[in-house]
């Protein structure tokens, strides 16, 4: 078979892929993009875009439970058309996807962009469409697929994953979601509001992945208030005529389908990673360096949630424009860049979010912790939100923040200041001295520091805390 001569083979056009294409673009490399399956990022097409329109139809379809106490009469006849809410998600999700496709893969020729799923002969030999590449470098952006244990594949249809419960047109009567992180919590939640009766599992005795035991126990006690969820115990599925039976040590429930929301395994199945000559790990990953994106010594480069850790957008984006820059630099020295503050959303209502070092990761007598109720929090109340708790971490010798949890109403916006504010090494101090409005929710993240700087050494200088002296 002929070998066609190009500078970088991307594989995988999701949000990695096209991130390494960009870097390949801007230094003039030649490169062929190849992609198994569907175009269009996993973000797009069955992640964060569509899940978030049927959380916000889920959200404002539940508003109508909080109406009564603003004295607005007639919530109780509101009703969903569930065809017509599955229509409205299918219909944005291929907006959302048409919008990657047309600016990106479209525009590439056939010679280009390769569509079919590629194998390594070589680690800078790539077979794929009756074609071979031989590249200078090669970039591996193949993303992760859910996972569904073998058992579980005899029911069929009736076991589902987010691979597919947005292609529903209508909603089951009765669903068990396997897995309370993130993806299952969301869509437990968003479901049980549109009036799936839905039942969660998880055999930790965790959700969403909260570190934090205080804002761990805060969210189980608010989901549970929505939709039973049973905890620390395996769950097991079995027929039971047309429908599936679940158990979880002592609890039992029958259902129409299952969602799996076990987790996701990065997609490397017949890629033949086994030719790199290095040791692969139980995924079937080969070793990398998340500073360069650089595959042992090769001019092999992984990106994006096949490396199994950091599954979300923009750290995908992010570890695309690294490995994409090295592989179009490789006759240079691997390019080291700092990676950015952890930040996670959980766009569970209200929002679980985790920023920096995580509880278990910082020195309980070395860090401060600081904790505020979202029950003190006047704009909070004002909305009919006083749910919820932030704790926030500190180094007690120098004030830096150092990371945070909570459940929080619009903690997405909380999050996000507290990930800039640690990204730029912030001290408590410091934040305290910025610009806060009155009454916001931000006013909980003000309080919090301000409980915090109580207890650590470091102090600002001049007479007022929040207040910086004017420069002589």
């Amino acid at each position: 078979m002929q070998e066609r001569q190009i500078d970088i083979v991307i594989i995988g056009s999701g949000s990695a892929g096209l991130n390494a294409m960009a870097q390949a673009r801007a230094a003039g490399r030649s490169f062929v993009l190849i992609n198994g399956g569907a175009p269009g990022t996993t973000c797009a097409r069955i992640g964060c875009m569509p899940s978030k329109v049927m959380i916000h139809i889920a959200e404002e379809y539940y508003r109508r439970t909080h109406f009564g106490q603003f004295g607005i009469d007639g919530h109780d006849g509101l009703s969903l058309d569930l065809t017509e809410a599955m229509k409205h998600v299918q219909e944005l999700r291929d907006g959302f996807v048409q919008g990657v496709v047309s600016r990106s893969t479209d525009k590439l020729p056939d010679d280009v962009f390769i569509q079919d799923y590629a194998r390594f002969i070589e680690p800078t030999l790539v077979e794929a469409a009756g074609q071979r590449f031989r590249a200078r470098a090669v970039v591996i952006a193949t993303g992760s697929t859910p996972i569904v244990p073998a058992p579980w594949r005899q029911f069929g249809d009736r076991v589902i994953t987010t691979d597919e419960v947005f292609e529903l047109p209508d909603l089951p009567a009765s669903m068990a979601i396997i897995g309370m992180g993130t993806i299952g919590l969301e869509l437990g939640q968003s479901l049980a509001r549109m009036g799936v009766a839905v039942t969660g599992f998880d055999q930790i005795e965790r959700i969403a992945g909260i570190a934090d035991p205080e804002v761990n126990r805060v969210a189980i006690e608010l989901m549970r208030a929505e939709f039973p969820i049973h905890l620390g115990a395996p769950a097991a599925l079995a027929e039971a005529g047309d429908r599936i039976r679940v158990t979880a040590g002592e609890h039992e429930v029958m259902v129409d389908k299952v969602l799996s929301s076990i987790g996701r395994a990065p997609m490397v199945e017949g890629l033949g990673l086994e030719v790199l000559g290095l040791p692969l790990d139980a995924r079937g990953v080969p070793p990398f360096d998340p500073a360069t994106m650089q595959v042992g010594h090769l001019p092999v480069f992984l990106s994006g949630d096949v490396t199994g850790e950091r599954q979300v957008l923009h750290e995908a984006a992010d570890e695309g424009k690294i490995a994409g820059y090295n592989a179009a630099h490789v006759d240079q020295p691997p390019a080291r860049f700092k990676r950015k503050t952890p930040f996670y959303v959980n766009f569970c209502d209200p929002n679980i979010i985790a920023v920096g070092a995580r509880f278990d990761q910082i020195d309980t007598e070395r860090a401060a912790v600081s904790e505020v109720s979202f029950a003190t929090v006047g704009r909070a109340r004002a909305m009919g939100a006083g749910r919820g708790v932030l704790r926030v971490y500190a180094d007690k010798a120098s004030g830096r923040l150092l990371g945070a949890e909570m459940i929080a109403p619009r903690g997405e916006h909380l999050g996000h200041l507290l990930a800039w504010s640690i990204e730029q090494g912030m001290t408590v101090g410091e934040v305290l001295r910025m610009p806060f409005y009155h009454p916001v929710i931000e006013g909980a993240l003000k309080a919090a520091l301000s409980d915090l700087y109580a207890k650590i050494d470091a102090k600002n200088p001049g007479p007022v805390i929040e207040v910086a002296p004017a420069a002589d």
